[in-house]
């Protein structure tokens, strides 16, 4: 994995985190790039590890998930060995270790109320290394933080490579789940960019089948697409995590705000004293403080403001940073 990306090079990562299977054709014709020069770079990208694509399963659209956000407090000789663990999991989104170097935090899709009470209940008293933790039940995701770029893409670029016309608003109605979908998810979390041959050959139907199944299911929030890398490649070298609390009457407006912000990489309403926990990705930590007076500070309904830098990501969108 490279260690610093070109202008180009970043510029066409912004657009795949943005779109993440957009068509290399596409990502030219937004960026002004030849075609040849965009396959090129991005074989190389992701050959190399800096890009990897991905798929992540909404919660919301699958009954039997509980999306907890989990804070664990760890003997800080001991906090590493502990994230490795947790990033093992399958049952695991993202796991970052925070603040003093003594703190993870953690998504989880449970599955079940017994997978949940087995991780509260057995697994983490289970556990030498860990002290005491919080769980939050994860109640909305605001999806307009998964657009975060970076500042690298004009308005007028992000929106010729995700027009509004296919961005999620609110929640979908009921989803029904195809035998089809159990092998396009499976496929897609290996690699998020697969053809539609190959998710055909794995679902044992056609390439035409598959990506018009795939069309419905990311149209309707049933699964999300994204492209995972080192934020600070992008330039983000302030990434913090904030726990915020927001009179209920204004939880709604506060988490739409937010997560229109460019700093913003993910929103979401939680149960438990704080009951927005939002990610944000700045530049450096003068943008971070800048974010905290003039974004936070105005709104209206909050009432608390817990800051925790981010040290290390061991986990993001389901994959293990290497």
């Amino acid at each position: 994995m490279r260690q610093v990306l070109d202008e180009t090079d970043r510029r066409i990562a912004a657009a795949l985190v943005a779109s993440p299977r957009a068509s290399w054709r596409k990502v030219a014709r937004c960026l002004g790039l030849s075609e040849r020069t965009v396959v090129r770079r991005v074989a190389l990208l992701y050959a190399d590890g800096t890009l990897r694509a991905t798929v992540v399963r909404n919660p919301a659209r699958f009954s039997h998930l509980i999306p907890t956000a989990l804070r664990i407090r760890c003997r800080p000789n001991k906090i590493r060995q502990v994230a490795q663990a947790l990033a093992r999991r399958p049952d695991t989104v993202w796991v970052d270790i925070l603040g003093g170097g003594d703190e993870i935090s953690t998504i989880f899709f449970l599955e079940g109320t017994e997978a949940r009470n087995n991780l509260l209940l057995r697994d983490l008293p289970a556990t030498d290394a860990v002290g005491t933790w919080t769980a939050h039940t994860v109640l909305r995701v605001f999806p307009t933080a998964f657009r975060w770029t970076a500042g690298l893409l004009t308005p007028a670029e992000l929106a010729e490579l995700v027009p509004e016309s296919v961005r999620p608003t609110t929640p979908a109605p009921s989803y029904t789940q195809l035998d089809i979908d159990t092998a396009l998810i499976a496929g897609l979390t290996e690699d998020g960019r697969a053809t539609y041959t190959d998710l055909a050959r794995r679902a044992g139907t056609t390439a035409l089948t598959a990506r018009r199944r795939l069309e419905a299911l990311t149209g309707a929030q049933v699964l999300r697409l994204a492209t995972e890398l080192d934020l600070a490649m992008l330039g983000a070298h302030a990434e913090a995590l904030l726990w915020i609390s927001v009179r209920p009457g204004a939880l709604q407006e506060a988490g739409h705000a937010l997560s229109t912000h460019p700093h913003v990489r993910f929103c979401a309403a939680t149960t438990g004293p704080a009951n927005l926990l939002v990610a944000v990705a700045a530049a450096n930590l003068d943008a971070l403080y800048t974010f905290l007076t003039d974004t936070l500070g105005p709104l209206d309904g909050v009432t608390a403001i817990d800051t925790t830098p981010l040290l290390a990501t061991v986990k993001r969108t389901g994959l293990i940073r290497h």
